[in-house]
């Protein structure tokens, strides 16, 4: 009785084997794991899992503490288990060296080190392609290219472009890092919206004029002042502006839309709203709820020839989360983007009672 009560205590699901192979007590986390009627039954009939079944046999023969891995399916997501095997010395006859086998849930570490293995074969990838191009015109320019002035200029702008490119990625690796590293410090610097828009679109504005596009500012007439990073700011405005730009220029106009919500719902406070629309040919909603993903990217042969390294949005993201805000996308094939960055800013003034 006192095992029992013992077992259920305990955080994760848990089973306590004894000496004949039956389960003598099962906590309420082990039944939902495995189904009712645990309890008197014989273990390998129970588990039916070759690795875990090998670990308790090894634990009861050896009363050496034994580690296995149990996979689970709920019927939609897998869960993985890691499952420690003890020996538990008791004064009962048939409990003596009674094995407790606790089973462990660490499937988001395992979600945390396939995300690790992804994103290093994903950067290995974005730079091999790059390099591969430089190694291959470094060796045509010393060989068959050698005295070809045409074919010589031809391959250096070729090159640069790579270069170029190899540079853009691992400074937003590096922006990217320095972004996660920081989402948890809150911004302290009081800062007008209206002035990082301006100031962004004003950077921006050769670009827009080069692609043919006309940046419409909608900012009212009142300030919006919240708690903010300046610099991480204008790297979201621009980010987002310049993908409206590049990849919904086809409309022939960006707008940038600032409103001030007195008392947003979602914030539970007073919040700005900045809209980045662009009328261009518009997203696959297929694609919408990834736009976030590193090195995701809705059009990957477009998005390479305009540049893109594919961890803009990315680091919006982490940026928008430190900031305690939100990012919403709205997309339709045909009908431009919206990308919208909800924000939390302090009450106008006109608003605080006296």
């Amino acid at each position: 009785m006192f095992a029992a009560q013992l077992i259920n205590a305990l955080p994760h699901p848990c089973l306590l084997v004894d000496r004949t192979d039956r389960i003598y007590a099962a906590n309420t986390d082990a039944v939902t794991l495995f189904g009712q009627g645990l309890v008197g039954r014989s273990y390998v009939t129970m588990l039916r899992y070759p690795a875990l079944l090998d670990a308790i046999e090894a634990c009861i023969k050896t009363t050496e503490n034994q580690t296995a891995q149990y996979l689970s399916n709920d019927g939609v997501q897998d869960t993985t288990y890691k499952v420690s095997c003890r020996v538990i010395h008791d004064s009962g006859a048939q409990r003596a060296g009674a094995i407790l086998v606790i089973f462990d849930d660490i499937t988001h570490l395992e979600h945390a080190g396939q995300m690790r293995r992804d994103f290093v074969a994903n950067v290995s990838h974005e730079l091999r392609t790059p390099l591969t191009a430089l190694m291959g015109f470094i060796e045509t320019l010393r060989g068959p290219a050698k005295d070809d002035a045409k074919a010589r200029e031809r391959f250096l702008s070729i090159m640069e472009d790579e270069a170029s490119r190899m540079n853009r990625l691992v400074g937003d690796l590096l922006s990217l890092s320095r972004v996660e590293g920081e989402e948890r410090v809150k911004p302290t610097e009081n800062v007008q919206l209206t002035d990082i828009l301006a100031s962004t679109l004003h950077t921006l504005r050769p670009v827009a004029d080069d692609a043919n596009v006309t940046l419409e500012p909608q900012f009212g007439n009142v300030p919006v002042t919240m708690v903010a990073d300046p610099d991480q700011l204008r790297q979201v405005f621009t980010n987002l502006v310049e993908n409206a730009i590049k990849y919904g220029g086809s409309g022939g106009r960006v707008t940038v839309r600032l409103s001030y919500v007195p008392r947003d719902p979602a914030l539970r406070g007073p919040s700005a709203h900045i809209q980045v629309i662009d009328y261009g040919s518009g997203i696959d909603p297929l694609h919408v709820p990834r736009l976030t993903e590193r090195f995701y990217r809705a059009d990957n042969h477009r998005s390479r020839e305009l540049g893109g390294t594919g961890l803009g949005l990315a680091i919006v993201k982490h940026i928008v989360n430190r900031h305690r805000g939100r990012l919403r996308v709205e997309s339709e094939l045909g009908q431009g983007s919206v990308f919208t960055v909800i924000l939390p800013c302090l009450m106008r003034p006109d608003e605080i009672s006296p």
